[in-house]
């Protein structure tokens, strides 16, 4: 680690942030531990609120900063998303740059998923049908094949604003919708999760834990996917979602609003929209958002433009990799 006092090291660094809630904070002793000079602990330097945090340190000595979306990197500039750390993170914002992650094309891709009943591509989306049946049985469904079905895969966190759908799960069922949600976490969202499901059986479905060829069939069976965010910095499931015709509706921030283009006249007229945004996290927007998406498949032609204007966007590492190698040509000839 560069530090004060020392010049600064030939090679340049760079420093990844991938969620800013997540920051290494210690006990000060191990800025002599690690026999890092004393000048270190200030504000100017690795001092956090009177403990050490290695966030900070990365943040304030590295040559270059990175996060894994751009909306992500303007979003941790201020407070509501910058967790104590926006004020630095605006002083060096000359020095951060936003790039998407990308996914594994590969592991993701409804032409060759073995975990799936039915293959398909964006010529053939009449077979996701075959999907949602499969889905709908294994979960406890009705078997409903007109019903929009939307599905969630998530961790059951604050952050992932999964409770703004549970305070609206009955508004939305009687759309109708059904709904399946896989996920685990917080032991209170869990019960939550448990005791609608229940209340609600045939319309609402959960399992709770991960179960990856049940997270592949939620993609491929799924008319839309839900993702209620309340900060993101990233996001993979909406990048799936659109990879398998499955079209995402998502709070637009961090990398769900760089990823995700809302579906509107123009969208539509230009043949970009890929799914749904709403602007703020709370409940009644994302009904709306919702509304808006069964609306829209209602519509076949609209619906199969949606689905297949996401299937040609390029969410591969080949694109990611590409603007890191940008980054870092730029930082080695400066």
């Amino acid at each position: 680690m560069r530090t004060i006092g020392r010049p600064a090291w030939r090679r340049p660094t760079v420093f990844t942030i991938h969620n800013l809630a997540f920051q290494g904070i210690f006990d000060t002793h191990w800025v002599a531990d690690l026999a890092l000079p004393a000048a270190s602990f200030s504000i100017n330097g690795v001092e956090y609120h009177g403990r050490m945090s290695f966030m900070k340190a990365g943040i304030f000595y590295a040559n270059a900063l990175t996060t894994v979306s751009p909306t992500y990197a303007d979003d941790i500039q201020h407070e509501t998303a910058g967790m104590g750390m926006h004020g630095l993170l605006a002083a060096r914002r000359d020095r951060l740059t936003g790039i998407l992650n990308g996914i594994d094309t590969n592991v993701w891709d409804p032409q060759n998923d073995a975990l799936i009943p039915a293959r398909y591509d964006a010529k053939t989306l009449a077979r996701k049908a075959t999907n949602k049946k499969a889905l709908q049985a294994r979960v406890g469904l009705d078997q409903r094949g007109s019903v929009p079905l939307l599905g969630v895969v998530t961790r059951l966190t604050a952050q992932k604003g999964i409770d703004l759908l549970f305070d609206i799960v009955d508004a939305v069922l009687e759309l109708p919708a059904q709904i399946v949600i896989v996920a685990s976490g917080d032991k209170a969202l869990e019960q939550r999760l448990r005791s609608l499901a229940a209340a609600r059986r045939g319309r609402l479905a959960h399992f709770i834990g991960f179960d990856e060829s049940l997270a592949h069939l939620v993609e491929a069976g799924a008319d839309a996917f839900v993702m209620p965010s309340r900060f993101e910095p990233c996001g993979m499931n909406q990048m799936y979602s659109q990879r398998y015709g499955t079209p995402p509706i998502v709070h637009a921030t961090g990398g769900l609003n760089d990823s995700v283009i809302d579906c509107t006249s123009t969208t539509l007229a230009d043949g970009t929209a890929t799914g749904f945004k709403y602007y703020a996290p709370k409940a009644a927007a994302l009904l709306v958002a919702i509304e808006r998406c069964i609306a829209a498949r209602r519509n076949t032609p609209i619906w199969q433009s949606l689905q297949r204007n996401g299937m040609a966007r390029d969410f591969s590492w080949s694109r990611a990799a590409r603007e890191y190698a940008g980054l870092y040509a730029r930082l080695t000839q400066g």
